[in-house]
């Protein structure tokens, strides 16, 4: 039995897998919110409270981590964690416990998922020698590149979502520039993520350029997730305000993939993956999001060429957890 885990700002996902010819198959599956626990100790001793007495030995454990992970610890991103390897060693009994960044699982993951579970944005021609890139929005934002070797490829660690937001226009100059006041540094993250919307949607609102609607307000001020709450209002076509938030956080997911592309040289192909991008499943494939992806004046003939597609599967970077977890057992 192979534990794999992804641990998010949000909730934690666990699941064990067994593996026949490398194949992997899923069993038991829990969600948990980060928030209820006090690290992931604990979310991994309730798990096993759920897998029962009755359960197989554990052989190993991978966990995807939203955060740096160094020296077999990590100190969570968006949440008050410091999870260690050597912790979870003593709560799972098993020697085999990896922590590796979450995009890594991800990656891991969208390497093993059948066509079926893509949605392509842009056909363009992979290269069979060529290195990938990955950009995921969610709770935070995830970038990684796949290196190759041997011929095949293999996703890095990256906290390349923390680096600076590179506006493009005037309206995201003046977004940089409205977010600067509050944040000091404004990474891209601080834009292209859950909160990242609705940090969109309260400057089209406090800068006057939108009107917010009555009774608007109340509704995101009672909402548990606003952005959630303004994406689901701009998919159904309104209010204009709702609808330029989503627009203008489909472009900026555009531009910053390109930016990946173009840092890892990325001829194999883009991956887009993370929560957010199946449920805007619409709007990204309206031609904002591939204008954006291209802008990238000399450089556009070089980025149409490249696949760009959007991982349908929640649970791929689960599934990469695992994979990984059970080539290190081995």
């Amino acid at each position: 039995m192979i534990l794999a885990g992804d641990v998010g700002g949000t909730k934690c996902n666990l699941a064990v897998y067994s593996f026949s010819d490398q194949t992997p198959e899923a069993g038991f599956a829990k969600s948990y919110p980060s928030a209820d626990f006090a690290g992931l100790e604990a979310v991994a001793a309730a798990f096993l409270g759920e897998l029962g007495a009755a359960r197989p030995k554990i052989r190993a454990a991978c966990f995807g981590i939203a955060g740096p992970v160094v020296d077999e610890r990590v100190d969570t991103t968006n949440l008050p964690w410091s999870i260690a390897a050597a912790d979870l060693r003593r709560v799972l009994q098993t020697e085999n416990v990896f922590l590796i960044n979450d995009l890594e699982a991800t990656g891991y993951g969208v390497l093993n998922l059948p066509p079926a579970k893509f949605v392509i944005l842009n056909q363009g021609r992979s290269d069979p020698g060529g290195q990938a890139a990955l950009i995921a929005a969610g709770t935070g934002l995830g970038e990684s590149v796949f290196g190759r070797c041997n011929g095949r490829l293999y996703p890095l660690a990256s906290e390349g979502g923390h680096s600076s937001f590179a506006p493009c226009g005037r309206l995201e100059i003046e977004l940089l520039a409205y977010l600067l006041e509050q944040y000091g540094h404004v990474s891209t993250e601080r834009v292209l993520s859950g909160p990242g919307l609705y940090n969109i949607y309260r400057f089209l609102r406090d800068t006057g350029r939108e009107e917010e609607p009555a009774g608007l307000a109340g509704k995101l001020a009672g909402a548990e997730d606003p952005s959630a709450l303004v994406s689901a209002l701009a998919l159904e076509g309104g209010p204009p305000i709702t609808i330029q938030a989503l627009e203008t956080f489909v472009r900026i997911y555009g531009s910053e993939a390109a930016n990946l592309a173009l840092k890892a040289k990325a001829s194999a192909g883009v991956f887009i993956g993370g929560g957010i991008a199946p449920k805007i499943l619409p709007f990204l494939k309206r031609e904002i999001f591939m204008q954006a992806f291209l802008a990238k004046g000399r450089m556009e003939r070089l980025l149409r060429s490249i696949p760009v597609k959007v991982a349908l599967d929640p649970k791929a970077a689960l599934l990469g957890a695992a994979c990984y977890g059970q080539s290190m057992a081995e």
